[in-house]
């Protein structure tokens, strides 16, 4: 490779030249130093081609720093002076601030008041609520009751059973386990129309049901209301003639004859109903004996 070399001579010529000669290099920018990433070495790495000594560099690098810290102090004077003055500002501001404080107790006491108040309504409604809840299961209980009136009373008409009176008095006029008098003109003129050998089915089955309506009203009640537990007399003696009415019909009918057997099996049914299925059985023991 060939390099390039200067002469003795130029040299000589060249060493004998004034520093004072030179061009005077231009001040440091200020830009240089506000990189996040500045590096002293960086730095001075990239002053190479600067025509200036290191002592003249060390002198502008320390008026530079004094130049700064005198701009700092300028500054923190200037702020320092803003804040004294804020303290002068702000005189007076306490009875700002206590008129806010009462104002914010004022609110914070008016919405207590408020709580309070709709506490109390809050109370009041649920009172309510509970009241004509109550009052909805008396209405559903006394309706419940009408019809446990109703359905003895007319259980009563249609098999002839008297209040106050058991259910084995008075059974002198009936002829095997029916009452005379136990229907009305309709149910009569039914039975003379639709029964064979006394015995009506469709009687029975509306006496059955109409009883089995009333135990259904009563266990929803409950037996142990005071008025149901007064109408159990008048219950027994009712179930007790109906057990007598299915018994004679029971024993009345024909298993031979094929139209009876259907009906031996509606009175069965009935039994089933009513949830007398044993005395269903003693009256079947009874027959064959």
């Amino acid at each position: 490779m060939n390099r390039f070399y200067f002469n003795s001579s130029s040299s000589t010529s060249t060493s004998s030249l004034d520093s004072s000669s030179l061009p005077y290099p231009q001040p440091l920018p200020r830009s240089a130093f506000l990189s996040p990433a500045f590096s002293p070495t960086t730095f001075l790495s990239t002053l190479h081609n600067r025509h200036q000594t290191l002592e003249d560099l060390r002198a502008e690098l320390r008026a530079r720093s004094q130049e700064l810290a005198r701009e700092l102090l300028d500054l923190v004077n200037e702020n320092y002076a803003d804040f004294v003055g804020l303290g002068s500002d702000l005189r007076g501001g306490g009875e700002k601030v206590e008129e806010v404080r009462v104002g914010v107790l004022g609110v914070r006491r008016g919405v207590e008041g408020l709580v309070g108040l709709v506490g109390e309504r809050r109370a009041e409604v649920e009172g309510l609520v509970g009241e004509m809840r109550r009052v909805g299961r008396e209405r559903r209980v006394g309706r419940g009751l009408l019809v446990v009136e109703g359905g003895l009373a007319k259980l009563e008409e249609r098999l002839g059973v008297e209040r106050g009176r058991g259910a084995g008095e008075g059974d002198g006029d009936k002829l095997g386990g029916f009452s005379e008098g136990g229907g009305s003109d309709d149910d009569e003129e039914e039975e003379e129309g639709g029964q064979e050998g006394g015995v009506s089915v469709m009687r029975l089955q509306r006496n059955v049901e109409q009883f089995v309506k009333v135990k259904r009203v009563v266990e929803r009640i409950g037996a142990d209301h005071p008025f149901l537990v007064k109408q159990e007399n008048r219950v027994l003696r009712i179930r007790q003639t109906l057990l007598l009415d299915l018994g004679g019909a029971l024993r009345q009918m024909d298993l031979v004859n094929e139209q009876d057997k259907g009906r031996t099996l509606n009175i069965l049914g009935l039994y089933r109903d009513m949830g007398e299925t044993e005395e269903a059985l003693l009256v079947l023991k009874e027959r064959k004996r």
